[in-house]
């Protein structure tokens, strides 16, 4: 059993309600049997169909509330508002995607800047872990969390992580989580197979991204939570043990780090 810890199963992506269903059952079939979806990334209203979606799949789907650091220009004191309120849904058991993100750009950095600290300030409020998006942040993302105090709170995941090791170092010491995606499964992303290799079990988890990044043999496809298999089988292979082995170890820091029950 798999847990995929961070998939965007969102309806506008996935042909509606009937698109997501089909995926998730699609992913259930082949032993993806636990999903968190991210309701950050689409939009002020990602995060309310986050919830809707994680509200119909009970005990199989979970759900995440924040706003991506591409979208940090819509963040006012309603928005922020509005995101504590469904961030105490019982279904949400994360804030985030939160972070930096200095690749696009796709709003102005010290408009990211003031966004990612009012969301750490509000999950660390609410007692929920942080799922944090950091791309080309060169270490003022893993800065900014340690000045806020955000390791002190219920946990930091680093998601979809393709930094080097020595990063990778620093993120685990100050007590956070790496999640690997199917990018391991491509020829030319060695920092992400090293990262795989060397991080601590403990502190390792896995991702689809979906509908991004699908692993190969399937790129150039739709990603979907079904495909997380095949990351988790390019990682074992990387580490050394048996697929199953790894599964086990994954989904239960997955459990852990989110707070869900095993059942």
């Amino acid at each position: 059993m798999i847990f995929d810890s961070h998939c965007h199963l969102d309806p506008e992506t996935y042909g509606g309600d009937a698109g997501v269903d089909d995926v998730i059952q699609t992913a259930i079939a082949s032993g993806v049997t636990r999903m968190l979806t991210v309701g950050s990334g689409y939009g002020d209203g990602t995060a309310a169909r986050a919830v809707k979606v994680a509200k119909r799949h009970p005990g199989v789907v979970w759900a995440s509330v924040g706003l991506h650091p591409h979208d940090a220009d819509l963040l006012d004191d309603a928005l922020l508002a509005h995101l504590t309120r469904l961030a105490k849904e019982p279904e949400v058991v994360a804030f985030g995607e939160i972070g930096l993100d200095f690749y696009y750009d796709n709003a102005p950095r010290d408009v990211q800047r003031a966004a990612f600290i009012r969301q750490i300030h509000a999950a660390l409020e609410l007692n929920l872990p942080i799922i944090i998006h950091d791309r080309d942040s060169d270490g003022e993302c893993l800065n900014t969390l340690i000045a806020e105090g955000a390791f002190e709170g219920a946990g930091v995941l680093y998601h979809c992580y393709g930094g080097n090791v020595a990063h990778m170092e620093r993120i685990v010491q100050a007590g956070g989580f790496i999640s690997i995606p199917g990018v391991v499964t491509f020829k030319k992303a060695q920092d992400t197979k090293d990262s795989a290799a060397a991080c601590p079990a403990e502190r390792l988890l896995v991702e689809t991204d979906s509908p991004f990044l699908t692993p190969a043999p399937l790129r150039g496809r739709r990603n979907e939570p079904c495909h997380v298999a095949l990351t988790l089988e390019a990682v074992a292979v990387l580490r050394g043990v048996p697929t199953e082995q790894l599964a086990e170890i994954t989904t239960a820091n997955t459990l852990a780090f989110f707070n869900i029950r095993a059942g």
